[in-house]
């Protein structure tokens, strides 16, 4: 397949993130230019291996191919895939260490794995691994869980899967009915067995609760891995330390999802990145949430969704080689996470599980612009502040730049479709409703 028919194919319905691109004011991301720090390491990448995977040697920064970049559709209809940056984003990830790639039969719309199987099929087959789910949520019958996992080798372009994960399991409950009643987890045994599936695993969004529960299927099922989501925000006060310490009691490898809670801890309020630039001048934002991640031992490999070569050179510069952090150091991160849960951000992860809205509405540009403007302290609360006026037409310029007019959260009826499918259980017609209120007492002036 030539660019020429992938562009006419690969085709995109939902907006590319642009809140990303227009919020209240610049902020540079990743940290210093690669050209101040000399030249990107392409042989210090740190690498993991466990007994149970075999002669598997993992590098311990793994791309998330969720967040593909994207270029306007010449037809005028959404987005499409950059395939033409694609390939150049995962040639320089090989060329610098990176090995494992994960991704998935519902990201970026549907269209990663197709993307995804282009770029690695430049690549001798052995010098990656792959990664990629039976994303069956919405429909989990036999027949088109067994459909959507032979896809899955045409659009990968493979003829085995190194890893393979039941996507989004948060309990007993969930995997029996997407996996157990309909016979799909003894077929993946059995693929297993048979050598095109190397590694069986599952991703897991739920309680600890819900964790204990997957766990007491292991020596039924004998998970080979398991990802879950970790960050030094989750660690203090939520479930991140008690499930590593689950891996850990089981020895079984984990994979780390949201090691950066979808950007919000590259894109920290500014006193915060003050507190982490005054520690050490040199490091980037993100760096701090990525040593933290990969860190602990039972930890294979952390994903990071690298939609611009900055990022992925920033990551690399941290992971070549992974310097692990001291107990002073974890306590400092602590710490700064304490102090990052006292900004009323709203936790978008920006995964896109929640889209299409069938109302056309673009909820993660929405939530993302809302909290880089809390981040910024462009979130005006009282007309008798000093910089209300200046914060009020921030929010709505960038607003209106960052969501078009009828994908704003006015259009929300709340229908409450898209709650059932966020992995970070937002209520998020409420959310839409109070942004709405929000941006109509801005627009009167009368806050």
């Amino acid at each position: 397949m030539d660019r020429r028919d992938f562009l006419k194919i690969v085709g995109i319905s939902t907006a590319t993130g642009a809140a990303t691109l227009y919020g209240c004011k610049p902020k540079t991301e990743a940290g210093a230019a690669s050209g101040e720090l000399g030249p990107v390491p392409t042989d210090k990448m740190t690498y993991r291996s466990y007994p149970s995977l075999g002669n598997d040697k993992v590098s311990i920064l793994g791309y998330g191919c969720m967040r593909w970049p994207t270029i306007p559709n010449p037809e005028g209809k959404g987005d499409i895939i950059d395939q033409d940056a694609v390939n150049e984003l995962v040639d320089y990830a090989i060329a610098h260490g990176v090995n494992y790639f994960d991704t998935s039969p519902v990201y970026v719309q549907g269209w990663s794995e197709k993307s995804t199987g282009i770029a690695l099929k430049r690549h001798p087959r052995e010098s990656y691994y792959i990664a990629t789910k039976l994303s069956n949520f919405s429909n989990p019958t036999y027949e088109n869980s067994l459909a959507m996992y032979r896809r899955s080798f045409e659009d990968l372009q493979v003829d085995y899967i190194d890893y393979y994960l039941l996507h989004s399991v948060g309990n007993g409950r969930t995997l029996k009915q997407r996996y157990i009643d309909n016979g799909m987890i003894d077929f993946l045994m059995e693929e297993r067995k048979a050598g095109r599936i190397r590694k069986l695993g599952f991703s897991f969004h739920g309680s600890l609760e819900g964790f204990n529960e997957m766990l007491s299927y292991h020596e039924q099922y004998h998970w080979d891995f398991i990802q879950i989501q970790l960050n030094y925000v989750d660690w203090d006060g939520s479930n991140a330390k008690a499930l590593y310490e689950a891996l850990e009691q089981y020895q079984i490898p984990g994979i780390i999802m949201e090691p950066l809670l979808g950007g919000r801890l590259s894109k920290l309020p500014d006193h915060i990145v003050g507190r982490l630039k005054q520690r050490s001048p040199e490091s980037s934002v993100a760096s701090w949430a990525f040593r933290f991640a990969g860190t602990p031992r039972m930890i294979l490999t952390v994903l990071s969704g690298m939609t611009y070569m900055e990022h992925l050179q920033d990551n690399i510069r941290t992971y070549s080689p992974l310097v692990p952090l001291t107990e002073e150091e974890k306590e400092f991160l602590y710490e700064t996470g304490r102090l990052i849960k006292q900004y009323p951000t709203i936790p978008c992860n920006d995964c896109k599980y929640c889209m299409p809205c069938p109302y056309g509405i673009d909820i993660p540009a929405i939530l993302l612009h809302y909290n880089k403007c809390v981040n910024e302290g462009n979130v005006p609360e009282d007309q008798q502040d000093e910089n209300y006026r200046e914060a009020r037409r921030a929010f709505l310029v960038g607003y209106d730049r960052s969501v078009p007019k009828l994908r704003q959260a006015n259009h929300c009826i709340g229908c409450n479709q898209c709650s059932k499918h966020c992995p970070q259980r937002i209520n998020i017609p409420r959310q839409l409703h109070r942004i709405d209120d929000f941006v109509e007492k801005l627009k009167q002036n009368v806050l």
